[in-house]
C-alpha cells in the first residue's frame, strides 16, 4: 500500500454540526470512562460524510480535542484505514475492484472508461464535481464481478454499456438501479431460470 497523506489544499476550520455531536456523544456513551477513544472510528466516518466524502486536517484536530486522544493517534488511524478519504471527491465516488476475479471478468475495460467519462487520472474531480475514481482492491463481491462501489453502494456484474450508462444516469441525476446490474438476484448465475431451482 503506497503511503497515504492528507490533501494539500485544508479548509481552516471544522466543527461537528449539532445533529452530528448528538450522535458522536451516544457513541461515546457507549464506551467505560477513560476509553472514549474507542469512538475513534465511528468520529471519523461521521466527520467524512458531513465533509462531503473525505476528512480534513482539522477534523481530524476536531475528533482528537473531542475525543481526548493524540492529534497523531486520529491521524493513524485515518491514514491507516482505506475507507477514509483524505483528499476531497466527487459528488459520486467511484471505487473500482481491480482484484483478480474482477480484473479476469473485464474491470479493466471499467477503469478505461473511468479515465475518458471522469478523469484521465485516479483521484481527479471531474470538471463538473460530479465525480472522481479510484482502483481499490477486493470489495468482497467477487461472484458479481466486475463490480464497484459508488458511495455507499454497490453495482455488480456490469459490462461497458451497462457502466456508461450508470455514470450518465448519475451525472443527469436520474434513479439508478442497486446490486446487479444483470437481473441477477443475490450471488446465482444470472443465466438461471429460477423456476428450475
Amino acid at each position: 500500500m503506497s503511503v497515504r497523506r492528507l490533501a494539500a489544499q485544508q479548509p481552516e476550520h471544522f466543527a461537528f454540526s449539532d445533529e452530528n455531536l448528538t450522535w458522536l456523544n451516544q457513541q461515546i456513551s457507549k464506551y467505560p470512562e477513560g476509553r472514549q477513544a474507542s469512538a475513534v472510528i465511528p468520529a471519523l466516518w461521521r466527520a467524512q460524510e458531513q465533509c462531503g466524502g473525505w476528512i480534513p486536517e482539522a477534523a481530524i484536530a476536531a475528533i482528537a480535542n473531542i475525543l481526548d486522544m493524540p492529534r497523531m493517534r486520529v491521524l493513524e488511524v485515518a491514514t491507516f484505514y482505506t475507507m477514509f478519504n483524505l483528499e476531497p471527491v466527487g459528488q459520486y465516488f467511484v471505487q473500482v475492484c481491480r482484484t483478480t476475479p474482477c480484473w479476469l471478468r473485464g474491470s479493466e475495460s471499467l477503469s478505461s472508461l473511468c479515465r475518458k467519462y471522469i478523469s484521465p487520472e485516479q483521484k481527479q474531480i471531474s470538471e463538473d464535481g460530479k465525480f472522481s475514481w479510484l482502483e481499490v482492491e477486493c470489495l468482497g463481491a467477487c461472484a458479481n464481478a466486475p463490480m464497484v462501489q459508488i458511495n455507499d453502494d454497490y453495482y455488480e456484474d456490469l459490462d461497458e454499456e451497462s457502466f456508461v450508462a450508470l455514470l450518465e444516469n448519475l451525472r443527469a441525476g436520474n434513479p439508478v438501479k442497486t446490486g446487479s446490474q444483470a437481473g441477477r438476484t443475490s450471488s446465482s448465475p444470472h443465466h438461471m431460470d429460477h423456476q428450475e431451482v
